[in-house]
């Protein structure tokens, strides 16, 4: 069927599949889970398509949408049918609108009122994907799931479980080959249930091959455009989008000396490291950008910088430290705190030395080196070398 050799691509699902093991596959109608589909299907599972169709917004037109780089559910789902035609594949659609809109986006408006910054991606993988569609398929029989997720998994021996005499396998998260497309950083509120059952297909693979893949198999999402944004918005504003929940509230924009120089529409609104979103009062084209170094929840100010450089690193030595809560670790079981591990505080960025410190029972990350615009609300994520470790949320 293809002229390239696949073997490679097969290896780990060859090494645990059985015969007539059946995989639903989230189809988002994208590349991605559209390659993951054909290999599963090529490796001998027996795939069935899913499109899990999440909330939208009313007050965002579908043309809209379209033009500012997103796409209707209707489109999307219509791309999934078009992949399961192809691979001769049982199709499905999943409603999980009402999963979505409860622990998604209810909980990014809750978090931006508090004057955090969430994210939403990974309360999506947590609740949504990796919830309301691995419950649904495993209770339908399937013996797992798979989605186009540039990650890995791979099995390893649990010392503690072995001591006690029960089965000793456990399960652990690997970042993707593809350290430009890596995805480990949205996972890390998986467990050993989920990470037993899930298959990411794409995971040992760069990009520019899946794609190559996509066009041998005759896919037609080969040449599709990644998406962009929140599944529902695409690249349409998250501030335009929280108007229509969070009321305005004009307040100061404040220098590094605490004067003000400009005004803004709510604090609810605005970032650590943003550089829009404000208005500065006196400001020439030929003036450097400003960014929001600081915020102040309870006095509606924010204080900015054309050196971003100084986003919240006036106390070093408390900027080395960061509190974490929610925390899970992907293994069921706590690191070796003797250890030095990496971790970061926001997707794309470098992986930074750090030490795991339980203080009572808070755990902290104690960096190496100062760390740049800390963000209540985001996600730490550590790492022992490729393996993603678990992680938390910054307080």
């Amino acid at each position: 069927m293809l002229g390239i050799n696949l073997k490679e691509c097969y290896k780990l699902m060859k090494m645990t599949r059985k015969t007539g093991e059946k995989v639903f596959v989230g189809l988002s109608g994208g590349v991605d889970s559209s390659v993951s589909a054909a290999l599963l299907q090529k490796a001998g599972y027996d795939v069935t398509g899913v499109f899990i169709k999440v909330w939208q917004p009313d007050f965002i037109e579908p043309a809209r949408l379209f033009y500012s780089g997103g796409c209707t559910w209707k489109e999307e789902r219509l791309d999934a049918m078009r992949i399961c035609a192809k691979l001769n594949i049982p199709f499905f659609t999943l409603d999980l609108e009402k999963e979505y809109k409860k622990e998604v986006v209810d909980y990014m408006i809750s978090e931006y009122k508090a004057g955090r910054t969430p994210n939403p991606d990974v309360m999506c993988n947590r609740y949504v994907k990796f919830g309301g569609f691995f419950d649904w398929a495993i209770s339908r029989g399937a013996d797992y799931i798979a989605t186009g997720h540039y990650a890995r998994t791979t099995q390893v021996e649990s010392k503690k479980l072995k001591a006690k005499g029960k089965e000793n396998i456990k399960y652990q998260l690997l970042a993707g080959d593809d350290k430009n497309k890596d995805q480990s950083y949205f996972l890390w509120t998986l467990k050993q249930r989920e990470l037993s059952k899930t298959l990411f297909p794409v995971g040992d693979m760069e990009k520019p091959e899946v794609r190559k893949l996509a066009e041998k198999f005759g896919l037609n999402t080969a040449k599709k455009k990644d998406s962009q944004g929140l599944c529902f918005m695409g690249k349409i504003d998250m501030k335009e989008f929280l108007k229509n929940y969070i009321k305005e509230k004009p307040g100061k924009v404040l220098n590094e000396k605490g004067e003000a120089i400009g005004i803004h529409d709510g604090v609810f609104y605005l970032t650590i490291g943003q550089r829009h979103g404000f208005k500065i009062n006196e400001k020439t084209p030929s003036d450097a950008p400003y960014y929001i170094i600081d915020k102040n929840i309870e006095k509606n100010t924010i204080v900015v910088s054309q050196n971003k450089k100084l986003a919240k690193i006036e106390d070093e030595e408390n900027n080395k430290v960061i509190k974490l809560k929610n925390i899970n670790w992907t293994i069921d079981e706590m690191p070796d705190l003797s250890k030095t591990y990496s971790a970061r505080i926001r997707y794309r960025q470098s992986l930074e030395e750090c030490k795991i410190v339980k203080n009572k029972e808070i755990f902290e990350l104690h960096f190496t080196n100062p760390q740049k615009a800390i963000t209540p609300g985001q996600s730490a994520v550590i790492y022992d070398g490729e393996v993603c470790l678990g992680g938390g949320i910054i307080k």
